[in-house]
This record gives C-alpha cells, structure tokens and sequence, in this order.
C-alpha cells in the first residue's frame, strides 16, 4: 500500500510525495512516542538534585560527629566538676590547718616574747605590684576559686617565712640558754665550801680557794651546768680526776676530784648532762666535786651562776 501526498508550492505548483506503508508507520510511532520521551528526558534530568544521596549521607555523618561531642562534653563537664569540688574540698581543709598554724605560730611568738609586729600571725600578708595587661587591652577572666588559690599560696608563703626566722629566732635563744651558766653541778649534795679565803683543810692556815666544793656521796652524779666542749678530761696534779669544758666567750667551768670520768676531750655536751662520778681523788678530804667558773682564765665567784634561774 502506498500513500501520496500533495504539497503546494509557488515556484513548482503541486508536488507529490509518495510514502510506503513501512514508512507510515514509522512516521506515526514517532509522533506517538514524542511524548513519553519529552518526559523521560525530563526525569532523567530532575532526578539527580533531587535525591542527592551523597549531601545526605555527608549531613548525617556531621550530625553523628556532633552528637558524639556533645556527649563527651558532657562527660568532662561531669568529671570537672567532681574535680572542682574535690579541689575545693581540699581548699576547705588547707584553710583550716592554715588557721590552725596562725594560732600556733601566735602562741609560740609570745612565748618566745618576739616583737609582735614582726611575728604577727593574725594579719594577712601585704601583697601587690603594678598589673599587666595580656594581649593588649584584652585579658582572661580569672575565677574567684583560682584567687583564692593565689591569695592563699600567698599566705602559705608568708606563714613559711615567718616560721623560718621564728625558728632561727628560738634555735638562737636555746643556744643562749643551753651555754647559759647556771645551777648546781651536782643533783644531790650539799654546798660544804665557798669561793674566797678560807683555812686550808689539811693545815688550817688562810688560803685562797678559787671555786665552790660540793659534797655528796661517793659516786653521785657530776653534771654539766652548760653546753659546750670538753677541752681536758683526764687526771691533773692535785684537782685528780679533772674535767674542763669550753661553753664559748671565754667562759670554761673546771668539776674535779672525780671517781670516774664519763666524757673524752672533743665532746660535745648540753646543759644537765651526766659528765663524771663524784668522788675524793687528788688533793681531798672526802667525796665531793669542786667546781669552778672562768672567765679568760680568771676565775668567778659561782655563787652568782648557782643561784641564776
């Protein structure tokens, strides 16, 4: 079957077109389908920006990602806090033990009777400086906990310091008290001879005896009346069994007639300690200790250092 079609033209009249059945139905299909592939174009088109798989695969990994640091933040917003009040727990405490050394350095000031204004434990420490800006004009908030935490290594510091001098202060006045001369150089006995011109016990004329004689028992304990170092401790013509100790500025003290000697030259001994037995060697009439101060060689009366308190 074929199919004419006529065509109108100015310059060649009527025109004739002649079509086979085969290319009828071509002609026609595509005309029909025109249609349904406009469209299936346009979807093919469209279809991509819509679904955007990848953006949203991204978005939702960055929405795990947050979620995941908030709950971190969380977490350590937690545990700083449980540090915050440990910490301020501890602060708490360390006040309180700071109080407590203030009252102690307190009494033992007066007690150690230092000026007040120099060991004055009730006051803060004075502080300060001329302040710095950081980074221009700018500078970080400090939190009222962190300056506590200054003010009060201030105070530490302070406290510290005070207690160093106070104890340079005290150490300074036992050392002064330890070579103070002063006591009897016995624990038990009796004062049976005194410093001056007296009668000489084995032939009754006037002599000079330059110390005091204490009596005792035999073996009685012999005691230092103030620190410092043995220089002799050994026998010595009519004193016997002698011992002499060095307390520094020229003052030695001089315990004879000993039974036994319980100290070596070079020792270092504190005021009360043991140093010798009593007894009746050299130049004696019985048990007793004679005992003498000097002064650069020249000897003192002991009464004076005996009776001191």
């Amino acid at each position: 079957m074929k199919i004419t079609v006529l065509k109108k033209s100015r310059s060649h009249g009527l025109r004739k077109y002649n079509f086979s059945e085969t290319q009828v139905i071509s002609i026609l299909v595509m005309v029909l389908a025109s249609p349904f592939l406009a469209a299936f174009l346009t979807y093919q088109y469209t279809k991509a920006p819509k679904e955007q798989p990848l953006s949203t695969v991204a978005i939702e990994s960055m929405r795990a990602q947050l979620d995941k640091q908030m709950q971190e933040l969380t977490a350590t917003k937690a545990q700083s806090q449980l540090q915050l009040d440990a910490l301020t727990l501890k602060f708490g405490r360390l006040q309180a033990e700071l109080t407590r050394i203030n009252a102690f350095g307190q009494r033992v000031a007066t007690l150690a009777k230092v000026n007040k204004n120099e060991f004055d434990f009730s006051q803060p420490p004075g502080i300060g400086g001329p302040e710095q800006i950081l980074d221009g004009e700018s500078q970080l908030p400090t939190s009222n906990l962190f300056q506590d935490l200054d003010d009060f290594a201030a105070q530490l510091n302070d406290r510290a310091y005070q207690l160093e001098v106070l104890e340079a202060v005290l150490l300074n006045k036992e050392i002064k008290a330890e070579k103070r001369i002063s006591g009897r150089p016995i624990k038990k006995g009796w004062a049976s001879s005194f410093y001056g011109t007296r009668a000489d016990p084995f032939n009754g004329k006037p002599s000079w005896h330059g110390g005091m004689d204490f009596a005792g028992k035999q073996g009685a304990e012999v005691i230092s009346t103030g620190a410092g170092v043995v220089t002799w401790a050994a026998k010595r013509s009519n004193y016997g069994q002698f011992i002499e100790i060095s307390h520094g500025d020229g003052i030695t003290t001089r315990y004879a007639h000993n039974s036994e000697i319980l100290v070596s030259v070079g020792d270092v001994v504190s005021k009360g300690q043991v140093i010798a037995k009593m007894g009746s060697e050299g130049r004696s009439t019985g048990p007793h200790v004679h005992y003498e101060i000097l002064k650069n060689g020249k000897t003192l009366n002991p009464a004076k250092y005996v009776n001191r308190r």
